[in-house]
């Protein structure tokens, strides 16, 4: 199944939000590919299932596909 979802970096706390399409607030700078590791992280932890980022890596805007 895929998503589309809105990533929002440097947030104060980490979380998922669901309001018509997945916003996801991670901690972390988008340097390194670190907020996209929280991402998957975060969204794996609420799916509970496994996520892959397929588009938008380096946009605020991403696809995932939930496996």
């Amino acid at each position: 199944m895929r998503r589309d979802i809105i990533v929002i970096p440097n947030s104060k706390k980490s979380e998922v939000k669901e309001n018509g399409i997945l916003i996801v607030k991670v901690k972390s700078k988008p340097e390194n590919n670190k907020a996209n590791s929280e991402v998957v992280k975060l969204l794996s932890k609420h799916f509970g299932k496994k996520i892959k980022i397929i588009k938008g890596f380096k946009s605020k805007r991403k696809s995932i596909e939930i496996c």
